[in-house]
Formats: C-alpha cells, sequence, structure tokens
C-alpha cells in the first residue's frame, strides 16, 4: 500500500534566497521518526532535475512497511508547461500541501489569483495543507481603512493564509522557522493525521472490494482485455508570445497611433495589448477612472507622458480611415518618443526582456543619464497601483517566472464589453471581443475580418454550429493560451470549434486530453460511455460547414 503526497509552492523568500533553508519537504522526510529511507532514495530524481525542474520526486517509507511517494513542485510553471501532468498528479494525491513564504506577497497573490482556480477545478476530496512558512519581516499593524485591503504591508497576513484555507477547505498552518518543533510536531503532526486517515480509507475500499468479490457465486462474466495504448500525441509547441509580437508589425487592427511633441507619426499599436500591460494606458483610454485607480504616481505618470488630440484639423490625420479612425496620443517626452518602437517592442514581447530593452535604448541614446531617465519611465507604465514599484532590480524580477503581462492580463478582457470592437451572437446571447487578439491569434479569424466577408465590415457577427460555453472555451485559448476542459465531452466539443477555425495547437491539446482520459479509464467505463466516433465526426463536419455556409451578402466571396 502507498501513500502519495503531492507538495506545491515555493516557501523559500524570494528576495533572500542565498540564506533560505532548507526545504520543508525534505526537512520532514529527513527528521521525522515514522519515515526510513536512505539518502539515495530520498534524492531519487535529483539527476532529472536538471532535465525536468518543475517538481523532485521523494521516495521513502512510513509506519514501516507503507511506501511514501511525494513529488515536491516548487515552481507552478508545471500548470503552463505541462498541464496534463500536473493535473493527473493533482488527481492521484491522497494529501496535497502548498507552501509559500509569508514575505514574498507578489508570488502569494499571483498563485491565488491564476493557480488556485486550477487547482480547486482538479481537487478531488482528498485533503489539503496550507502551510505558511518563516517570520514576517517589518511587520506593521494591519489598517482597518476598507480601501486598504487589498494591500496591507509586504508579507502575507495570516487572514490571507486563513482566507485561503478556507476557499479550499484546507488546514492551515503557520511555521515560522524549519526546526524540529514546527516540522516534526506541527507540521508533521499534521500530515501524519492524514497519512493515518488515507490509509484507513484504502484499508476499508479493499475490504470492500474483497468482501464483494467472496460473496458472488453467480456465474463469472468473461474478462475483457484491456485495449492496446493509443498513439501518445506531440503536442504542438506555443507561439503565443510569437503571436502577438507579430501583432506589432503587421499593423492589422489597428486602433491608437503615437505622435512625437512635433505632430509626426512614431508607431502604431493596439489599446487592448497596452491596457493589458499597463495601468496608465488604462487611466488614458478611459478602461478605468483615476478613483479607480487611486494611485497619484501613475496619474501623473500619464498626465507627463502622453496626451491625447482630437482635434478634427489634425495634419496627420486620414480623411478617408473606414470605421473609427485610430486615436491620436502624443507623446510630450522627447526622449522617451524617440525610443518607443523599442518600448512597445518591449512590451509586445512580454514586457520582461530588461537587458534587451536596455541595450536597444543605449544605442540611441548616449548618454547613460537619458537611459535610465526612460527605463524609470517604463517602470513607472508597468508600476501596480497601490504597491511600492517592485521593478527597481531587473535582473532579479527578470529571473523570476516571465509573465506574458505585468500587472493584469488579456484575461481580464475576456468577454467584457472594454475596447471591444466585435460582438459574437450565439444562440441568442452575446459575446463580446477584441478584433487584434482573435487576428493575431487565428489564422481564419485574420482571414474572416481582413478579406471580401460581411464580418470585415460589421459588429455582430452570427457564430453557428457550438454552444455558447465552447465558443467561451475557445476564446479564452486565444486570449490566455491555455486549455483546461472539464471532461471528456467538454473536450470533444472544443476540439469542434478547433477543427472550424483551424487552430491547431488547440486541437492538438483536445486530443491529447481525450486519449489520455480515454486511456486511463477500465474497458467496462470505457464501453458504458456509448462513444460513437463516428458520428462525432460527422457533427464536427456539420458544425464546420455549417459555420463556413452561413448567412453572408451576394458580393461575399
Amino acid at each position: 500500500m502507498s501513500i502519495h503526497i503531492v507538495a506545491l509552492g515555493n516557501e523559500g523568500d524570494a528576495f533572500h534566497q542565498d540564506n533560505r533553508p532548507s526545504g520543508l519537504i525534505r526537512t520532514y522526510l529527513g527528521r521525522s521518526p515514522l519515515v526510513s529511507g536512505d539518502e539515495s532514495s530520498l534524492l531519487l530524481n535529483a539527476t532529472s532535475t536538471v532535465a525536468r525542474p518543475v517538481f523532485t520526486e521523494y521516495q521513502a517509507s512510513a509506519f514501516g512497511n507503507v511506501k511514501l511517494v511525494v513529488h515536491d513542485c516548487p515552481v507552478w510553471d508545471i500548470f503552463d508547461s505541462d498541464w496534463y501532468t500536473s493535473r493527473n498528479l493533482i488527481g492521484s494525491a491522497d494529501i496535497i500541501v502548498i507552501k509559500y513564504n509569508v514575505n514574498d506577497k507578489f508570488s502569494f497573490h499571483e498563485v491565488k489569483d491564476n493557480y488556485i482556480p486550477v487547482i480547486k477545478r482538479a481537487l478531488n476530496s482528498v485533503p489539503v495543507i496550507i502551510a505558511a512558512v518563516g517570520t514576517r519581516q517589518n511587520e506593521e499593524l494591519p489598517c482597518t481603512c476598507p480601501l486598504c485591503t487589498s494591500d496591507r504591508g509586504s508579507c502575507v497576513s495570516t487572514t490571507e493564509g486563513i482566507q485561503l484555507a478556507k476557499e479550499l477547505g484546507a488546514t492551515y498552518l503557520e511555521l515560522h522557522s524549519l526546526d524540529d518543533f514546527y516540522i516534526g510536531k506541527y507540521f508533521g503532526g499534521v500530515l501524519e493525521y492524514f497519512m493515518i486517515q488515507a490509509l484507513n480509507q484504502k484499508t476499508s475500499e479493499k475490504m470492500k472490494k474483497r468482501k464483494m468479490s467472496n460473496s458472488f457465486h453467480g456465474v463469472r462474466p468473461p474478462q475483457l482485455e484491456q485495449p492496446e495504448k493509443m498513439p501518445v500525441l506531440k503536442a504542438e509547441a506555443s507561439h503565443y508570445n510569437s503571436d502577438l509580437n507579430n501583432l506589432l508589425f503587421c499593423c492589422q487592427c489597428v486602433d491608437v497611433v503615437f505622435y512625437n511633441p512635433d505632430l509626426k507619426e512614431v508607431a502604431e499599436a493596439h489599446k487592448i495589448v497596452l491596457c493589458a500591460v499597463s495601468h496608465v494606458f488604462m487611466l488614458l483610454f478611459n478602461v478605468k477612472s483615476p478613483a479607480d485607480i487611486q494611485d497619484s504616481s501613475i496619474i501623473r505618470t500619464t498626465q507627463d507622458l502622453f496626451a491625447i488630440n482630437r482635434d478634427t484639423a489634425f495634419p496627420g490625420a486620414s480623411q478617408d480611415s473606414p470605421g473609427n479612425p485610430p486615436l491620436r496620443v502624443i507623446v510630450k517626452d522627447a526622449l522617451f518618443c524617440s525610443c518607443l518602437s523599442d518600448i512597445l517592442r518591449f512590451i509586445y514581447s512580454g514586457a520582461f526582456q530588461w537587458e534587451e530593452l536596455e541595450e536597444d535604448i543605449r544605442k540611441k541614446l548616449k548618454d547613460s543619464g537619458d537611459v535610465s531617465n526612460v527605463i524609470e519611465k517604463v517602470k513607472c507604465i508597468l508600476k501596480t497601483p497601490g504597491k511600492i514599484n517592485c521593478l527597481r532590480n531587473c535582473k532579479t524580477y527578470q529571473a523570476r517566472k516571465p509573465l506574458w503581462f505585468y500587472n493584469t492580463s488579456l484575461k481580464f478582457f475576456l468577454n467584457k464589453p472594454m475596447l471591444a470592437d466585435v460582438v459574437f451572437e450565439i444562440q441568442g446571447t452575446t459575446v463580446p471581443a477584441h478584433r487584434a487578439i482573435l487576428v493575431a491569434r487565428c489564422e481564419v479569424m485574420a482571414a474572416m475580418f481582413n478579406g471580401n466577408y460581411m464580418e470585415a465590415k460589421s459588429v455582430l457577427i452570427p457564430v453557428y454550429g457550438v454552444s455558447k460555453e465552447t465558443f467561451l472555451s475557445f476564446l479564452e485559448y486565444l486570449y490566455t493560451d491555455s486549455c483546461c476542459p472539464a471532461g471528456i465531452f467538454q473536450a470533444m466539443c472544443l476540439l469542434i470549434c478547433a477543427e472550424m477555425y483551424q487552430v491547431s495547437r488547440l486541437q492538438h491539446i483536445c486530443e491529447l486530453f481525450i486519449i489520455t482520459q480515454l486511456q486511463s479509464m477500465p474497458s467496462r467505463e470505457l464501453a458504458s460511455m456509448n462513444l460513437d466516433i463516428v458520428d462525432l465526426l460527422k457533427k464536427a463536419k456539420v458544425a464546420k460547414w455549417s459555420h463556413i455556409m452561413g448567412p453572408r451578402t451576394d458580393s461575399d466571396s
């Protein structure tokens, strides 16, 4: 009998990594009297961590003869780079441990906002332990003002940890240090209690199966052989960053044009991408108001750097631009404006390649003071409202997980009317979207919006052959490059939608998910599902042709 434990998160302090103590799981395995195992078994996967750094596997014996398997995943990238492995790890776990350092509030909120919802979807009814590790530094008394509840100091408070535990139905522990008391008696006691509960449950289920087998005296049905393993599909590599980076150079769906102080055009861009990166652009394009942001430094940066020109007699304005003409923005700072093309390329490529940005700016501005001045303005643009600018050390930030967006993400704008310039009509309801993202991520959408079709000139576009839920999942993939089907049926529906719009990587992800699920099913369960693959393919073709042959004007191709 074995117990599987999955530990997620990094309990080390991101700002003091040189003096970081030993890991929580490794320390427990080495000190607990109930766990036995030599050094080679505890470091079972140490040699493979270089090739696969997302998790380390430990094996030991607990309670004498119980096999203990621990997967320690300190890097949350496993949910982005290998979603299927992470989902299988969580699904097969008997106990889940989530760790974080109380002095790394940025990582805590990143995990809480981006990854805890994913864990909740994949979580079975297994016990969860949340371990808050470390002693809080520079802890201040919590402010009772309602406006300060989003950020109380630089440490993760006990209240925030308890609230996270309530969301997951977990047990919350605070470990001020990784010594014998906190590891052996405090954390170890809770972990070993859940280990005993897992053993009791497994023993009870095993006895129940044995009793049912012994009590059956009728004619045994024929034993169905397991089907041969289906081929494993190789998932296509993500091209999310390159798609959005190419959007800057293709000049499609441009809705904002920047001008220098002499009213000469400098660069073209897209509001949706700029707003997804920075609250400065949210404020500039009226996505948020000063009352929403409540940060004087962001408001001041917006006013000092940019000004919107709505003059109809503007010398650079096009008199025959179809539809809504692009918004004209004057860049007040001449040095910043001279480097604007490099700054936009930096933003579109993910807003984390600091060394490349500094090198590009240094080539244009010979003076080191001017270079520092422009870099500081870029940091102000990426600032989070209400927080101290944590981009002071660019190299430290670049060493962290490079999120595509710094302050928010494109998911913030998914199915929301802000900056939307197209509306899809599905099953009697409407779904707002943004042409720039659709064109960048889907070649069929790009042809549809730029070709001789009615969709290129229409704001309201009907969609046939898919449900609203499936289409929203499809849009979520286009906006975030992530796909988390709830089951085989939803994956099949999403596969049909990906086939309709010819998004090959999403097709591969759905196919791989379906094959993985089918491989793990017993023969009888698979037979009871009554999946008709031929009928499914027919529905896919019908849906595809109904989408292609939807209502069009006579002049459409």
